[in-house]
């Protein structure tokens, strides 16, 4: 129950909570139902800790690195894309939410939202140099032969 229908000694305030706030209670158990039997490895779940998940840096020097450590778990990437699709989905129905636009402003939308999401990346890529266009990067030309460096040192 929310604390907002609960008076000071944790009981519903009026003496009965409302029907929306049981049916809501009783659909958040079922859905949380559901949601642990669709996942591998519940008991395995529970017992870690979310804010420890994954793998860790060496703290020692027998420790072997692991580069790659996700920020996201798998299960909660596919938890939130698949609500984000039922949502624009159901949002399909209803006319409300059929607003004509104009392309260039969807084109301003794309960009915006693209920056936005790759901005630590980006920021990232042009630190250490690495875009894909030349910006004063060094090329790689091989060893030179013993003869043109002696004719270069003439010069």
């Amino acid at each position: 129950m929310d604390s907002a229908f609960t008076d000071d000694a944790g009981g519903a305030a009026g003496g009965a909570s409302s029907p929306f706030v049981q049916w809501r209670s009783e659909f958040s158990r079922k859905f949380q139902h559901y949601l642990d039997k669709s996942t591998p490895h519940a008991s395995w779940r529970w017992l870690v800790d979310p804010e420890s998940e994954g793998p860790t840096l060496p703290s020692k020097g027998s420790d072997e690195f692991k580069p790659f450590i996700r920020r996201l778990p798998e299960f909660k990437f596919w938890y939130a894309f698949t609500k984000a699709f039922c949502v624009a989905f159901l949002m399909t129905f209803f006319s409300i939410f059929d607003v004509p636009v104009f392309w260039p402003i969807l084109l301003l939308y794309w960009i915006v939202l693209f920056v936005l999401t790759m901005k630590r990346q980006i920021r990232h890529m042009i630190k250490f140099r690495y875009v894909p266009f030349n910006m004063g990067k060094q090329k790689y030309t091989g060893k030179k032969p013993a003869s043109d460096r002696a004719s270069s040192s003439r010069h």
